[in-house]
């Protein structure tokens, strides 16, 4: 991450040492003033800087406070002390409570610059930790990416080419099918993979919620807006934003992203002053795009701008054959949970599982899954009677056989005429059959000599 990118907040009850060490700082880095150390607190949980410098000894409150205060925000910010008091007691309080760094004024440039980057680099480093950390946390939980279809193949081709690039993407899908999955993924093969990913429901929150989000908000623009903040497009720099429900959103703030998308700069709420942004924007959407458009719930061309490159998820019920693996893979991350001897599913659970219809999709069979190891009372297998009731109906009509060895070959057939561009000649050739054999089966299956438009 470039230096410029990086805010350092510095807080010193003397004007003129907080400007001093305003003025080199801000030869590499972006900087913030505060000289009342009563309002620093506030004024940081509101910037999100990457650095604090505090001096130690402030009338009211001090850096010590400072840092207790970051701690029980939670804010893993790191704080580097500066004092003109130096004694081996402070520095240890300081250093048990969490400092970064403690620094006797007075300093050298260079050595406040060296203690500076130090601090900085370690805290990317407790970052990167922790990202870490949740991308392991992620795939644990079932959030992985589990599938061998054509269906999800094709996903993922396409997944791999538009993520090396910063293109923007429009996912579409039903409800359930991993939209926010497929948009972390994209991040995380990115070269933005070590700054943000931030998701936003934007059909969960009012318009005027969702700009102050996104766009931030100045002091006094609106009723309860008691200091400034900054939005999404500000924080998650270098990074990707990904707008879930695109279509959920009011005609005036699809004008105004419109905007930051074609500037690549925006207002804060009740702000004059246009901030440059520098993020990825994935957007999705559970609706017909076409249909959206036709009935004004999205600008064409906001549809035009975000859907570079669009991914179309298919539901889980056009990739039955990827059922059997999830549900295994949600069977031992849930068995493993909750601690249950759980590790199986009886054929006859696996026959109602890719006959049922899945209207929500993975998550669904997720939950299913889940309820199902909970159910287990006795024995190690999952049966149809740990299942909702909902699924029950299709218990009783279990697939035959032959009806299964039907399909499967009117599938090869039609998936080999695709590869050969419906020439039947070098499709039968390949599936080592003769022409008029060909001929019959096509006949017989129900498939069309033709291709369909």
């Amino acid at each position: 991450m470039n230096d410029r990118t990086l805010t350092i907040f510095i807080v010193d009850d003397e004007p003129d040492m907080a400007e001093n060490l305003a003025r080199f700082l801000r030869r590499r880095f972006e900087t913030i003033v505060e000289t009342d150390s009563t309002r620093a607190l506030q004024r940081i949980e509101v910037e999100q800087p990457d650095l604090v410098l505090t001096d130690l000894r402030m009338p009211g409150v001090d850096g010590i406070h400072i840092l207790e205060g970051l701690r029980e925000r939670n804010l893993p910010i790191p704080v580097i002390l500066l004092t003109g008091y130096a004694s081996v007691d402070s520095a240890v309080e300081a250093m048990k409570m969490g400092a970064a760094d403690y620094m006797t004024k007075p300093f050298s440039t260079d050595e406040l610059l060296l203690r500076v980057q130090k601090a900085l680099r370690w805290n990317t480093l407790l970052e990167e930790n922790k990202r870490l950390k949740e991308q392991m946390s992620g795939e644990e939980s079932g959030r992985a990416i589990i599938g061998g279809s054509q269906a999800l193949q094709k996903v993922l081709d396409l997944v791999n080419k538009v993520a090396a690039t910063d293109t923007r993407v429009l996912i579409v899908g039903e409800s359930g099918t991993g939209k926010e999955l497929i948009a972390r993924i994209i991040h995380d093969k990115s070269h933005r993979k070590d700054a943000p990913f931030f998701a936003i429901n934007c059909g969960a929150l009012t318009e005027a919620l969702l700009e102050s989000e996104l766009f931030g908000h100045e002091r006094g623009a609106f009723t309860g807006a008691i200091a400034s903040k900054r939005g999404f497009f500000e924080v998650a720099r270098g990074g990707t934003l990904f707008l879930d429900e695109i279509t959920e959103t009011h005609p005036s703030f699809q004008t105004k992203l419109l905007r930051v998308i074609q500037e690549r700069e925006f207002l804060r709420v009740g702000g004059v002053r246009p901030i440059k942004t520098n993020v990825r924007i994935i957007a999705s959407s559970n609706r017909n795009l076409q249909e959206a458009i036709a009935e004004g719930t999205l600008r064409d061309d906001l549809y035009y701008r975000l859907s570079v490159v669009q991914v179309l998820l298919p539901p889980l019920r056009k990739r039955t054959e990827d059922i059997p693996l999830l549900a295994n893979h949600f069977l031992r991350l849930y068995a493993t949970r909750i601690k249950r001897r759980v590790n199986r599913l009886s054929s006859e659970t696996l026959v109602i599982l890719q006959q049922y219809p899945w209207p929500g999709n993975v998550r669904e069979l997720e939950n299913v899954i889940e309820r199902a190891v909970i159910m287990v009372d006795q024995g190690e297998e999952v049966l149809p009677e740990h299942l909702p009731s909902d699924l029950a109906r299709y218990e009783a009509t279990p697939r035959n056989p032959m009806e299964e060895v039907r399909d499967a070959e009117r599938d090869l057939i039609i998936r080999t005429l695709r590869e050969c561009n419906w020439n039947r000649t070098k499709t039968a050739k390949k599936l080592e059959m003769g022409r008029r054999t060909l001929y019959d089966k096509m006949a017989r299956l129900g498939i069309s000599l033709e291709p369909k438009p």
